[in-house]
């Protein structure tokens, strides 16, 4: 039990420390983003996919692990506070995808390397 609240505790501290400064980005304009995007070079680019990738990766994991929690629970104790954050989840993932897109097609545009990229 103490190595499962710890594992979770970890997984917790490790996903505020990736995505710390996501939040700011999936409230940004995709407009802005473009802007942004196109006057980047290929390395940059890359860059920003990449951390786009990862933000992606652990907010699924993280989503996969509550609906995983969520499935052993009867509907009717399921709180609303867990079923909210489902929602903000999914929600975040969707933005963190359109914004992760912007990038990733601007490097395919200027003939970078797009390989490791796939979400």
């Amino acid at each position: 039990m103490v190595k499962n609240v710890s594992l979770w505790s970890l997984l917790v501290l490790c996903s505020l420390t990736v995505l710390g400064c996501g939040k700011k980005d999936e409230d940004r304009p995709v407009s802005e983003i473009k802007t942004k995007a196109e006057q980047m070079n290929k390395d940059e680019l890359r860059a920003e996919a990449m951390k786009y990738k990862e933000a992606i990766t652990t907010k699924k994991a993280e989503l996969e692990e509550l609906t995983a929690k969520l499935k052993e629970i009867p509907l009717t104790e399921i709180r609303n506070e867990d079923a909210k954050r489902v929602e903000d989840l999914n929600r975040s993932i969707s933005a963190l995808k359109e914004r992760f897109q912007v990038y990733y097609r601007m490097l395919q545009k200027k003939g970078g390397d797009t390989s490791g990229l796939q979400i």
